[in-house]
């Protein structure tokens, strides 16, 4: 039913990729988001929560070096290991606190100098408007729906984005303390389509917002399209809302194998959660942003 749609809005669907190293460590750990643009002239959009942690990069590198600067100039005497102590205490550093961050736009220009970042005050959504490119490399557009009342509880859609980070090509730099993108290893992660019905809408404000699921949304699928078979655009994958089921199980004996065993289980429906195409739109036009509908 989505083959031709998913290949459709997967020309102007891309991933961020991202690696993460916490304190302590020199483990590096990958994680993906997902963006779609919205015309030919390098516009995108993603998560308000996706583009934050972009914005938030810059800042944990350079604290980090500051960091490290301070850390050099403490004296290698008996005071060391108390000097280090109040040096990690001033900057909020504990095992595992991420200390550096790097993200990449896979496939969408030939070079990028940067971008300008507009978030949304309430909705969970983020303009990027990329800088310095001299060649796209992704193809075509979202074409967003034009009659917002098309979604509507009980209509099957599809959405698209990159949950699973395979890619590899990052390592850990002894030398400089620093993590770093390589040209070996895997550069790709698979797309990964995932279906699922109108359950609600959501209402904020007395304004629809957002539109509910009866599938989850995976991580890694934030800031990926919402679309019908025709790839027609109905909002953006944004989070998932656990809703308890109540048939919860306690101490309940089953048959495993020849013998029983007690097991306490607390199920929850996992639903998606999209910002609606009608913000995404009155988003888009409150920016000067041209966009497409149908």
């Amino acid at each position: 039913m989505f083959v031709h749609a998913v290949e459709q809005v997967g020309r102007y669907t891309r991933p961020i990729h991202s690696i993460l190293r916490g304190y302590g460590t020199n483990s590096v750990w990958p994680g993906a988001a997902t963006l779609f643009f919205v015309n030919n002239e390098g516009v995108a959009i993603t998560c308000r929560h996706v583009a934050e942690q972009l914005l938030l990069a810059d800042k944990l590198n350079q604290q980090y070096l500051l960091f490290s600067q301070a850390r050099f100039r403490l004296k290698r005497d008996d005071f060391f290991e108390d000097n280090l102590r109040e040096l990690e205490l001033q900057f909020n550093y504990f095992n595992d606190a991420v200390v550096q961050a790097r993200h990449t736009f896979v496939g969408c220009f030939d070079r990028i100098s940067g971008f300008e970042c507009h978030l949304h005050p309430t909705a969970d959504l983020a303009i990027l408007r990329f800088k310095g490119f001299t060649q796209i490399h992704y193809q075509g557009h979202a074409q967003f729906i034009e009659d917002d009342q098309l979604a509507s509880p009980g209509r099957f859609l599809c959405r698209l984005g990159f949950p699973f980070p395979e890619f590899t090509n990052f390592t850990y730099n002894y030398q400089t303390d620093d993590i770093e993108w390589t040209r070996e290893g895997n550069p790709r992660s698979p797309v990964f389509p995932i279906e699922g019905i109108i359950t609600r809408l959501i209402v904020q404000h007395g304004q629809v917002s957002g539109i509910e699921l009866s599938s989850p949304g995976l991580r890694g699928q934030s800031g990926g399209p919402l679309f019908d078979p025709d790839g027609r655009v109905y909002g953006m994958q944004s989070s998932t809302r656990h809703l308890h089921l109540g048939f919860d199980l306690e101490n309940h004996e089953v048959q495993v194998g020849p013998g029983l065993k007690k097991v306490t289980n607390m199920p929850f429906l996992h639903v998606g959660q999209c910002v609606h195409a009608s913000v995404i739109k009155a988003f888009l036009r409150e920016h000067g942003v041209h966009f497409f509908e149908i």
